[in-house]
């Protein structure tokens, strides 16, 4: 005679396996080195040094020590003002240059080596900007540390700090418009688009000379273009007042464009790299 068989008891549902999420910390220790590599990279590199840093230096010295004007007013304001001009020159040159580096490894085929590593696209990327953000430095500290120790140049403690850091924000579109040239065009054309961008925009936003020597036609077209507003980040600041709200506006608007280039760019380098 067969038993009745006894009622199944429920069993507990057995544990769904957890995924471990990753600390903030933790996310961030393959790009730190990367940042270091990068940085020891550009500084060991003859024409980062050439064009970002003895270039804007050379060029500060001699525009403010040949033909001194008699006027020492005038000679000092002038002094000041060339001393922004040049030294967001050289940081416009810096963070231009990141595309280079760009271009190169993309040539070399580092880009794809990348790949294996535990970077993720988005940190390679934001590893070159924090490079450029990095390598700027250099030049704003050489223009600035020769207007004081050479030219004479005095400024109130915050005027100092201010300018440094609005220069160093303000590079931040051209670092975007570096990117976006190293990852849409070719490592032979990279260097000859950057210098082009580097030297127009710096003549026709009166890095060079005072937008007042300009003819009226491009005085107004200087308004627009954004390394005028970049110098006018700086010379607010010697004017004891801050960027203005037409400034601002005109920055923001560059960094949306070229933030739209460099993304357009990197997708497409990305298929071909």
């Amino acid at each position: 005679m067969n038993r009745p068989l006894a009622p199944l008891e429920p069993s507990e549902p057995l544990p769904l396996p957890t995924r471990a999420v990753p600390a903030p910390r933790a996310s961030l220790a393959p790009l730190l080195p990367y940042v270091r590599l990068e940085v020891r990279r550009t500084l060991r590199d003859a024409g980062y040094v050439i064009t970002s840093v003895a270039m804007p230096l050379a060029m500060y010295l001699l525009f403010t020590n040949l033909g001194v004007n008699d006027n020492a007013a005038d000679q000092a304001d002038y002094a000041r003002h060339a001393m922004v001009g040049m030294a967001a020159y050289g940081a416009l040159g810096a963070s231009l240059g990141i595309g280079t580096g760009v271009a190169d490894d993309k040539g070399r085929g580092w880009l794809r080596q990348l790949r294996v590593t535990p970077l993720t696209p988005l940190q390679v990327v934001a590893g070159r900007a924090l490079t450029a953000s990095v390598t700027v430095l250099p030049a704003l500290v050489a223009v600035l540390g020769a207007g004081a120790a050479v030219n004479g140049v005095r400024l109130d403690a915050w005027q100092w700090a201010a300018t440094g850091g609005l220069l160093w924000l303000g590079t931040i579109p051209f670092t975007l418009l570096g990117l976006g040239n190293g990852y849409g065009l070719t490592p032979q054309t990279t260097g000859v688009a950057s210098m082009a961008s580097m030297m127009g925009l710096s003549v026709i936003g009166g890095l060079w000379i005072p937008v007042d020597a300009f003819p009226r036609w491009l005085a107004a077209v200087s308004r627009w273009t954004p390394t005028r507003r970049f110098g006018d980040l700086g010379w607010s600041v010697l004017d004891h007042r801050g960027p203005g709200l037409g400034t601002m506006a005109v920055l923001g608007g560059w960094l949306l464009l070229f933030a739209g280039y460099a993304v357009l760019a990197y997708r497409r380098g990305a298929r071909t790299a």
